[in-house]
């Protein structure tokens, strides 16, 4: 029993490290002012650069080269439309993912004769870490050891995205960029800069993600890779309103059900279909939970507002 939940748990910090990634990078995009519909397509911006450097370079440090600079270069195209132009955000945001999905359905056709999926050979996957000292302990060594780099990076993306936001002179700005644009103008704060920033930052680290996808967890690209974990993580930060604890905390849920979708897979009776809702089902249940808590607060602060 302790060696299921364990390896449950495991799961659950390996694959919730996409989602973990992406919801950072809306809670940037969020403090910045900025709703980010578009991280789905920019994670597989990520994961089609990852596999394409990969198999050219036949190193998966090229292929984590070749993740930011896809996700870059498609969360460039996202902050142009949103910043400059003022384009909805909502819009833009589906926008690039229908585009990120058929531009993938078009390249890999065009550039490597392949429909739907490519799975060259040869291809490098980024290999586990062993913490020293950590292996050799039972329960703990199997719980905080053995994962690629991107799953620890994740974790400590958390804290810096924190000490980032709230402990830094830019960081702040952001804050007041998102929050009141007008008066941060004023202040001589250029909004605009620091909206930019917030969207790259946020497209490397959905890039990260997306790598982590295609030649971490699996060493392939599909079109589908993503599984909407964009949206989950979109979700995972509107709950936890923008902060990163309270977001990572989220994330973390989220994946333990990703993870529980895979050990429930191989349950008789179950049909398929079941099991791959679970993930957006506990998506579904913590929006409701949102929409709750909001309601709650809104009926206190009216009944406040009579009393005074």
């Amino acid at each position: 029993m302790l060696q299921t939940v364990l390896v449950l748990l495991s799961k659950t910090l390996e694959m919730g490290a996409p989602i973990l990634l992406a919801a950072m990078a809306g809670v940037l995009c969020l403090q910045a002012g900025i709703v980010n519909i578009g991280l789905d397509a920019i994670m597989l911006a990520g994961a089609f650069g990852a596999v394409v450097a990969d198999h050219l370079f036949g190193s998966w440090g090229m292929g984590l080269v070749g993740a930011e600079v896809c996700a870059l270069l498609m969360g460039a195209v996202l902050a142009f439309f949103i910043i400059p132009l003022k384009a909805n955000q909502i819009v833009s945001g589906l926008g690039l993912n229908i585009f990120a999905i058929g531009l993938a359905g078009y390249l890999l056709p065009v550039l490597f004769n392949v429909q739907g999926s490519f799975a060259p050979a040869g291809l490098v996957g980024v290999p586990k870490l062993h913490v020293p000292g950590l292996d050799g302990i039972p329960s703990i060594g199997r719980l905080l050891s053995g994962y690629d780099p991107i799953v620890y990076f994740s974790w400590v993306s958390v804290p810096l995205a924190w000490f980032f936001l709230y402990r830094t002179t830019t960081g702040v700005h952001l804050r007041a960029a998102g929050e009141a644009e007008e008066a941060a103008r004023a202040a001589g704060i250029r909004a605009g800069g620091h909206r930019w920033l917030a969207v790259l930052a946020g497209a490397a680290l959905c890039g990260l993600g997306g790598a982590q996808l295609s030649i971490s967890q699996v060493t392939l690209f599909n079109k589908s890779m993503t599984g909407g974990r964009g949206f989950i993580a979109l979700a995972a930060f509107y709950f936890g309103e923008g902060r990163p604890l309270l977001t990572a905390a989220a994330s973390l849920i989220f994946g333990f059900f990703e993870a529980l979708q895979f050990r429930v897979q191989a349950a008789r009776g179950l049909p398929s279909q079941i099991v791959q809702m679970i993930p957006y089902l506990a998506v579904s249940v913590a929006l409701i939970l949102i929409a709750l808590r909001r309601a709650l607060r809104r009926r206190s602060r009216a009944r406040k507002g009579a009393h005074a």
